[in-house]
């Protein structure tokens, strides 16, 4: 989704600039990047829960699996869920929140610009970009109500974090698996339902039977992880980056960070999960005729052959999050041309499915339908149907909910440039004092300092936070470079950078300022991960 800005004169400011200053750009202007954090990740959540009848008894419920995030509140860009082990698009949401380095309060507000002309005596002032100014434009020296140390000294961004999730377990093909807390939860309640189930099967093990059906959750929740692993293999397959698998209570999700860029790809990429547990199921199946119907191997091969079927067959129910619902938006993409109408259409069906859920699941149990005589019909095991239901649905309808977001928020992605958002810079070298950076800031209509070497070589980007926490009575004795942060090559973005492509160079290096430089290497302004995050969630709420 990367587009290129225009040509012409290079502009600064938030996504809505509302003037343009004439001045002309100072001829020692440096050069200055920006960078960019990730839009919205699939997820590739595994759904149902086996059943927790043991085979060869007369109940089986299943119960869902649900996977990102997405949503950090707007970060990755496409994510697969499975709430059996297949839903996409689930919610991280390339919502809008940027993984950037903490600032103090009020260092981000791209607003808040401009220095206090009183702080010292007058000056040359440097010559700067006309960029068009933000809404509300404020001072620098005002700017926010920051916390900070009466020295001002500026503290480093902190470095992106693992994306975590619970215990690690391993990196199969290089992408973390997490055990979420929640599936300890899980793990306990298949132990003790299907514990109960053994004990009329297999009344002879005791107490054994608990041993024998933790080995089952642990046997079912790895089958799960094959699904998952499906999706990351393929994902890598096509070159899409997956942040990570997470087994949580309701099954599995793999976190894909970017959409498959053709129709066949993405049904491709949904399609494996179900056909893994397909396979599964087969297998599970062969081994099971090879051993005695009614001993331990022979009951624990039977459940997790149904487990896997009922994963599969849940997965490829036609409508988001699903698995199925990502194959249908491939097939009406691929008709259509347009991968929005596929979204709407899978998402409208995921909606549908959600409420036949609710209202069909307890009935079917009632009927005898799934297995159940009416002699096991009633009293708890009523309210637990209708609970799981409940659930099931919520997971569903909320999975196509976020998937219609997401495919929103892709439509909008192409609206963020760095060219449009950066805020006009002044160039001052490193023993300027505060107060005369922010009287030439203030002077050239800048809201950015960016210190530089005798050269002109940019070094490091005044953060917006240090300045605040400076007192005005300071700031003639305080020098730029001991409030700057310095400037490592992640924090140099180009100003053509814009949609995804911005997005994910700010994820790369997280930081509250970027330095933006034009492709000659000049110094085109700054970028606040703040104001890229104000636009990212105004795209949001943008309608299509």
């Amino acid at each position: 989704m990367d587009e290129s800005g225009g040509s012409g004169q290079p502009r600064s400011g938030t996504d809505e600039a509302t003037e343009r200053h004439g001045e002309q750009r100072a001829s020692s202007a440096p050069a200055a990047g920006a960078t960019r954090s990730g839009p919205e990740r699939p997820e590739h959540p595994t759904g149902p829960t086996p059943p927790t009848a043991a085979p060869g008894t007369s109940e089986a419920a299943p119960s869902p699996d649900r996977p990102h995030d997405p949503t950090d509140s707007a970060r990755g860009a496409a994510t697969h869920s499975d709430p059996s082990s297949g839903a996409e698009d689930g919610a991280e949401v390339p919502g809008a929140s940027l993984d950037q380095a903490e600032a103090p309060a009020g260092s981000g507000s791209p607003d808040e610009a401009g220095p206090s002309a009183q702080d010292a005596p007058p000056g040359p002032s440097d010559g700067a970009h006309p960029h068009p100014e933000p809404e509300h434009p404020r001072t620098l020296a005002h700017s926010g109500t920051g916390t900070g140390t009466g020295t001002g000294k500026a503290q480093p961004p902190r470095r992106g974090r693992e994306p975590g999730g619970g215990l690690l377990m391993g990196r199969p093909f290089g992408v973390p698996v997490y055990v979420a807390p929640s599936w300890f939860l899980v793990a306990a309640l298949i132990t003790w339902v299907f514990g109960g189930q053994l004990d009329r099967v297999l009344p002879e093990l005791g107490a054994l039977r608990y041993l024998v059906s933790l080995f089952f959750a642990v046997a079912f929740y790895a089958s799960v992880l094959v699904h998952e692993l499906a999706h990351t293999v393929a994902a890598l397959r096509f070159k899409l980056p997956v942040r990570r698998i997470q087994l949580q209570f309701f099954g599995g999700v793999s976190e894909i960070e970017k959409e498959a860029e053709t129709p066949g790809r993405e049904f491709v990429l949904s399609f494996v999960g179900p056909l893994l547990s397909l396979v599964l199921s087969g297998l599970f199946y062969l081994a099971m005729l090879a051993v005695e119907p009614g001993t331990v191997p022979g009951v624990l091969l039977a459940g997790l052959m149904i487990s896997n079927l009922i994963v599969a067959a849940f997965n490829l129910l036609p409508g988001l999050p699903l698995d199925g619902g990502r194959m249908l938006r491939a097939v009406v993409w691929k008709i259509t041309g347009r991968p929005m109408s596929g979204t709407i259409a899978a998402a409208w069906v995921g909606r549908a499915l959600a409420v036949s859920v609710l209202i069909g699941l307890p009935l079917l149990t009632q009927s005898g339908v799934l297995g159940a005589t009416q002699d096991h019909v009633g009293g708890m095991d009523t309210v637990t149907d209708a609970l799981l239901a409940a659930i099931l649905a919520a997971i569903i309808w909320t999975g196509a909910g976020n998937s219609l977001r997401m495919a929103r928020l892709r439509e909008h992605l192409p609206e963020l440039r760095a060219r449009s958002l950066t805020r006009r810079a002044v160039p001052v070298e490193t023993s300027t004092p505060l107060s005369e950076a922010l009287r030439r800031a203030n002077e050239a209509g800048a809201r950015a300092l960016v210190v530089v070497d005798a050269d002109g070589e940019p070094l490091s980007l005044v953060r917006e936070a240090a300045i605040v926490g400076v007192p005005e009575h300071r700031r003639p004795w305080v020098a730029v470079s001991g409030l700057a942060q310095d400037l490592t090559d992640g924090m140099r973005v180009s100003a053509e950078l814009a949609g995804e492509a911005l997005l994910d160079t700010l994820r790369a290096t997280p930081a509250t300022e970027y330095l933006v430089v034009e492709d000659s290497g000049e110094i085109y302004g700054v970028l606040s991960a703040a104001d890229v995050e104000r636009a990212f969630v105004k795209a949001m709420a943008r309608p299509s």
